[in-house]
């Protein structure tokens, strides 16, 4: 028949749980890891927060920079036409060669300009040019390809 000194417990045998240690352990790479990313999020958000900041700030510092070169080539030309006009003697022909001077300098950055645009337009430059684009527009693709794919996949069960 059955016997009394064995019971049910006896036949199975006892599953052992995982160490302490180990469940320890696990928990607190969880919490590690969390601080790792948590830190890097806020160093990401600091640092996209300084470089909104920094173009800001450049953007005022390129137009005060802009507003001081104007005012001192407005200074430089007028302390050379004081100078012309004590040279020749006659404020109309100072100012006659300041306009000359300033001619001279414009076409000589017009010719630049269009020296630079030849440049742009050489076969070779257009073929990197050409390249450039197209791989810029294949990387926006991916982007938006790729962000359209994130936005789609959470939302599938």
């Amino acid at each position: 028949m059955h016997n009394q000194d064995e019971s049910p417990r006896a036949t199975t045998a006892p599953a052992e749980p995982p160490p302490p240690g180990l469940l320890v352990e696990i928990g607190q790479f969880g919490r590690a890891f969390k601080q790792l990313f948590g830190a890097q999020l806020q160093l990401l958000a600091a640092e996209l927060g300084l470089a909104r900041s920094a173009v800001s700030w450049m953007l005022l510092a390129a137009l005060a920079a802009t507003m001081v070169g104007v005012g001192l080539t407005l200074s430089v030309l007028a302390f050379a036409g004081l100078l012309l006009a004590t040279w020749f003697g006659s404020w109309l022909w100072a100012l006659l060669v300041l306009c000359l001077l300033q001619l001279a300098l414009l076409t000589a950055a017009l010719v630049l300009f269009r020296r630079c645009m030849h440049w742009i337009s050489l076969p070779v430059t257009r073929g990197e040019w050409g390249a450039m684009m197209h791989a810029s527009v294949r990387r926006g693709d991916d982007r938006v390809d790729t962000g359209q794919a994130e936005q789609q996949e959470p939302s599938a069960p």
